[in-house]
């Protein structure tokens, strides 16, 4: 794990100007002079390092003081760091005003998947997101190119864990009086392998979705500041015992569907289980993600690109003469089938 990242490490060597992560590149590119300063070293692949954690045992971990200032949202209450500069007066979660606040005590950050895309990039793919909204306002294409658009790191964990379960289950047999409910109940053996949880209660749903995709431990690299220059990040404020708490509601979602599998049977109700859990092993990471802001008629939306792999989510107005239309055109279309169907008896 590297220490805090430092703003001294993003000056350029050359002519002492800041630099900021390229990733085009995947290196650092001086602002000034346009000289590339490479990031990777022999010891990337540490990065994907996982940590044992033992619930029945006391946390080894406490949160250090680290000695950077925040910037605090005024609207949401969103805590970012900015490597570099202060890229902007505006919060990357929710665009409310950001000011500059006391340091915090926080987690160590173990590791990153630096941006894979850059803000050309991701522009580009909300503008062709937008042109395929179906019953979208004839403006919104002009309207979100005024957007916004934030380059933001989020926490996240990643865990592994073994799960020994014992479950009971039913299912029903047959039809009409014959219709009857089966007792089922078994052993299984879950194995999960870096389930990815939101390390904070500003990743909503959208930007969780944003970029849950194909993660790919080896992308991982050190948490150094040449790959957060240029760019905001939230730390890790949560310990690792919530992190489990929080992935408690998903991983209950993928167990019962893997003892619904398990049992092979159509329409399985999974009545209760019990699991035994072991071999918990743990990162803590940043993700990145592009997040455009944009207001429509006076309400404010979102659109997020995975900084991974470019992948778009977003929230969308739309148009009710659109909506009319289309229903216009159902409706005429259901006629005329109707019509059909009554005259010639053909369907």
């Amino acid at each position: 794990m590297d220490p805090t990242p430092s703003q001294s490490d993003i000056l350029c060597q050359n002519c002492g100007g800041q630099c900021a992560f390229d990733p085009a590149q995947q290196d650092l590119l001086c602002q000034s002079c346009g000289t590339l300063w490479p990031l990777a070293s022999d010891t990337d692949h540490e990065a994907a390092r996982e940590f044992p954690f033992d619930p029945d045992k006391p946390q080894l971990e406490p949160p250090s003081l680290l000695g950077d200032h925040i910037h605090q949202c005024e609207t949401c209450g969103g805590e970012v760091v900015f490597t570099g500069p202060a890229l902007s007066e505006r919060c990357p979660y929710c665009d409310g005003p950001v000011v500059l606040t006391s340091e915090d005590k926080a987690y160590q950050t173990m590791a990153l998947i630096p941006f894979r895309v850059d803000g050309s990039f991701a522009e580009r793919s909300v503008s062709d997101w937008t042109r395929r909204r179906i019953a979208a306002p004839s403006d919104l294409d002009e309207v979100i190119a005024k957007g916004r658009v934030a380059g933001l790191y989020v926490p996240f964990w990643t865990f592994d864990s073994k799960e020994a379960i014992e479950y009971w289950a039913s299912y029903k047999t047959g039809s009409g009086k014959n219709k009857r409910t089966k007792f089922v109940s078994g052993n299984m053996t879950i194995y999960f392998d870096d389930l990815l949880v939101p390390a904070s209660q500003h990743v909503t749903p959208l930007i969780r979705d944003g970029i849950l995709h194909d993660f790919q431990p080896g992308y991982l690299r050190p948490y150094k500041a040449g790959y957060l220059a240029g760019f905001a990040a939230e730390r890790h404020h949560w310990a690792v015992a919530k992190g489990l708490r929080m992935n408690a509601q998903d991983k209950d979602l993928l167990i019962r569907n893997r003892i619904k599998k398990h049992v092979g049977k159509s329409g399985t109700r999974v009545d209760r289980y019990r699991t035994d859990t072991t071999g918990i092993h743990y990162r803590r990471i940043l993700l990145p993600v592009w997040i455009l802001h944009y207001s429509y008629q006076g309400t404010a939306k979102k659109v997020v690109v995975s900084g991974i792999d470019g992948r778009t989510f977003g929230e969308r107005p739309f148009s009710p003469w659109k909506l009319a239309g289309y229903s216009a055109i159902l409706t005429i279309l259901t006629m005329a089938l109707g019509l059909v169907w009554g005259a010639t008896g053909i369907l």
